[in-house]
C-alpha cells in the first residue's frame, strides 16, 4: 500500500483499488466463516416455545390491523421534514465569518421558505387534532 502511494500512480490505475478489494474480500470472508461457524458449533435444540412467534410476553388478542388516525402520522412527517430543515443551519453558523452578507442572504431566503411552509401548515390545519 505504502509502496503504491509512494510510486505516485494515478487513481485511474487499477492497482489503487487493490486495498479495497482486498479489504472486501477479507470482511466477507470473515462474515461467512463466522456465520458457518456458529451455524455449526451453535446449539440445536428446537423445542415448541421457541418456535413460536415472538409476542413480548404480552398475550396476542384481537386484529393487528387496526386503524390509526391519519394525524399521528402527518405531525411525525412534517417533524422529520420541520427537523432536517433545521440541520442546514449549522453549516451557516460555523461559517458565517467567511460567507459574509451573500451568505446572510441566502439563509434569510432559506428562513422565509421554511416560515411559508410552516404558515402554509398551520393554514391548512395539519397540526389541530380537534376534528
Amino acid at each position: 500500500m505504502i509502496h503504491l502511494l509512494q510510486t505516485g500512480l494515478n487513481s485511474a490505475d487499477s492497482g489503487s483499488f487493490l486495498p479495497v478489494a482486498v479489504q472486501f474480500i477479507i470482511a466477507t470472508g470473515l462474515v461467512a466463516f463466522l456465520m458457518f461457524v456458529t451455524h455449526m458449533l451453535g446449539p440445536k435444540r428446537k423445542t415448541t416455545d421457541k418456535l413460536q412467534n415472538f409476542s413480548s410476553g404480552i398475550e396476542t388478542h384481537g386484529d393487528a390491523r387496526q386503524p390509526m388516525a391519519i394525524k399521528y402520522f402527518l405531525t411525525a412527517i412534517l417533524f422529520v421534514l420541520f427537523d432536517v430543515e433545521v440541520i442546514f443551519f449549522y453549516p451557516y453558523a460555523v461559517n458565517f465569518k467567511v460567507l459574509g452578507w451573500n451568505g446572510f442572504w441566502a439563509v434569510m431566503l432559506f428562513v422565509g421558505f421554511f416560515l411559508c411552509g410552516f404558515i402554509y401548515i398551520l393554514k391548512k390545519g395539519a397540526l389541530k387534532w380537534e376534528e
